[in-house]
């Protein structure tokens, strides 16, 4: 067990791969906290500094549905993170605990897409949302969202290409512009998705992708359309399950374009059920728009040259050997055009190697 000065611990509550996490009691105050510290006895520098990013990412942060952060100490080799401790549990313990009621998740639900709102108005992308990072007051039935470690406070950013298992965020939840095999990049909206993905679990007890193999995930992620929850159980309201597969769109354009877009719907279904005790069906994503302007990341004018490529690709992976040539003025969208060839590399279980040298 851990030994912090200032700090007298009661329990490891869970063990990561990296990471333990205790509670304890700090000293004077005798305030209960939560402390989230490094299990290797000599860590890596890529370990603190995302420790010490996750203080810097919470420590400004007034957001009733985010836990604060108390503080950041030195300990042995590494850092312990000091947390409020909301004394909750998370929502992955409490699903396989007991069932939750469609109106226990539209509460859930709406508070998530409260707290993702101010989340997203303070320029951060959370990226790892799931039911372990997700803390519920089983008693009040208040939501906290929790671990910032891969967070961001980029607008946007494009994702390397890498192996499944190196990928940033938990692959069964991770959307598909997040595997970096999409030709687009991340911004806020992956949190949509994979709050989506969170969503179903709820709904439907199972994930909508089930594989144990890393690169077949990432094939579903970005090719596969999961079978609804209302089709899975019937008694799933089909407006809710409309709203589940709205978030789960592929592109990112196709999913709400804000969290109060969501929050709306979400309240709709909620007044819907507390008045009537039936929830209408309704067009997803009436009340949404985006609070900021973005253009869609999608390829126009080159059509006929992906085609090609493509048709290429195909033939190659039939056995064929063939070379293609891309020319182009710097700037012109040359990788832009090959890197579509992302998405079929992934089903064909392809290789994909690249790089840049300066013209000089």
């Amino acid at each position: 067990m851990l030994t912090l000065p200032g700090y007298k611990l009661t329990e490891a509550i869970h063990e990561g791969v990296k990471t333990v996490i205790y509670r304890g009691v700090k000293s004077p105050e005798h305030t209960s906290v939560i402390i989230k510290t490094l299990k290797a006895e000599y860590p890596t520098l890529e370990e603190i500094t995302r420790l010490r990013h996750e203080y810097k990412i919470i420590q400004p942060l007034n957001i009733e549905g985010i836990g604060k952060a108390i503080g950041l100490e030195n300990y042995k080799n590494g850092l312990a993170l000091i947390l409020e401790d909301f004394e909750g549990d998370s929502l992955k313990k409490l699903m396989g605990e007991q069932k939750i009621s469609i109106l226990a998740f539209l509460s859930l639900a709406r508070q998530l897409a409260e707290t993702l709102h101010e989340l997203h108005n303070n320029h951060i992308i959370h990226k790892d949302i799931k039911p372990q990072n997700i803390l519920i007051d089983p008693k009040k039935w208040i939501v906290k969202l929790i671990d910032f470690s891969i967070a961001s406070r980029l607008t946007r950013e494009t994702p390397a290409i890498s192996s499944p298992d190196l990928l940033e965020g938990t692959i069964a939840y991770i959307s598909p512009e997040q595997t970096g095999r999409m030709n687009r990049s991340i911004d806020y909206r992956t949190d949509f998705y994979s709050l989506g993905v969170t969503f179903y679990e709820i709904l439907t007890g199972e994930l909508p992708f089930q594989s144990k193999e890393p690169l077949e995930l990432v094939h579903c992620h970005i090719a596969k359309t999961p079978v609804s929850p209302h089709q899975m159980n019937s008694e799933i309201p089909l407006a809710v399950s409309d709203i589940v597969m709205k978030l789960m769109a592929k592109t990112a354009e196709d999913r709400y374009q804000s969290a109060l877009g969501i929050k709306a719907d979400i309240e709709t279904c909620f007044n819907q059920l507390m008045s009537s005790g039936q929830i209408i069906d309704f067009v997803p994503g009436n009340m949404d728009k985006s609070g900021q302007f973005l253009i869609p990341q999608k390829l126009y004018g080159r059509e006929a040259e992906v085609a090609e490529l493509l048709a290429t690709f195909e033939r190659v992976a039939a056995g064929t050997t063939e070379m293609m040539l891309v020319s182009g003025y710097s700037g012109i969208g040359k990788t832009s055009v090959v890197n579509e060839v992302h998405k079929p590399i992934v089903r064909q279980r392809g290789y994909f190697i690249g790089g840049k040298f300066d013209q000089i």
